[in-house]
């Protein structure tokens, strides 16, 4: 599989290169599974963490100009990590990042960005439900993930991790998503009229 971040410029695993490892039955198949999910984890931290920047929160939800942008990770601790390096040191319009690994039943207090891995996707409802009305930009990887209210969802493509966007959800979050971040996107969701 090929993960490319229209973003960052990482190289990407080719397809054949993947099945050609995965078919050959050895201990590689665990490794090129591994590096290709790893490789996964670092394009979809590096989506993660520009998406914050093509988003404005509403004011009180962010009062001060020094408020710490918070995205929080459930189900998904490996992708927490490489998100964790991708944030250090750097900003979102002046704010510092930071990522918080969250537990079930966690609140999602001070989160405003929200990571929902595939291993918690039997979760999903619960944690969207526990995310309504706190303006919190939820970003989910599950194929029924808009049906119960995320905001974007990632999707695996021609080998390329894409994204798709629900306005709806977002709107009812008071969340603003810039035409910038809808012009990559592969799929845009409008509101019903």
């Amino acid at each position: 599989m090929a993960f490319i971040c229209p973003w960052s410029g990482w190289r990407a695993l080719s397809a054949g290169a993947f099945l050609v490892m995965c078919a050959s039955g050895s201990w590689t198949t665990c490794s090129a599974q591994s590096d290709a999910r790893a490789l996964e984890y670092k394009v979809k931290a590096a989506f993660l963490y520009r998406f914050a920047s093509y988003v404005e929160w509403p004011p009180q939800v962010l009062p001060r100009a020094d408020s710490p942008l918070v995205i929080g990770v459930i189900g998904a601790d490996a992708l927490g990590d490489e998100l964790a390096q991708v944030v250090a040191d750097r900003t979102v319009a002046g704010r510092p990042v930071t990522v918080r690994k969250l537990r079930r039943g966690e609140a999602l207090t001070g989160v405003h960005v929200l990571f929902i891995g595939r291993s918690d996707a039997h979760r999903s409802a619960d944690v969207l439900a526990a995310a309504k009305g706190k303006a919190v930009l939820t970003v989910t990887e599950s194929e029924d993930a808009f049906a119960l209210g995320s905001v974007i969802n990632f999707v695996i493509l021609d080998d390329k991790v894409r994204f798709d966007v629900a306005l709806r959800p977002a709107e009812m979050e008071n969340l603003k998503i810039s035409a910038r971040l809808l012009s990559v996107a592969r799929k845009v969701i409008p509101s019903p009229s």
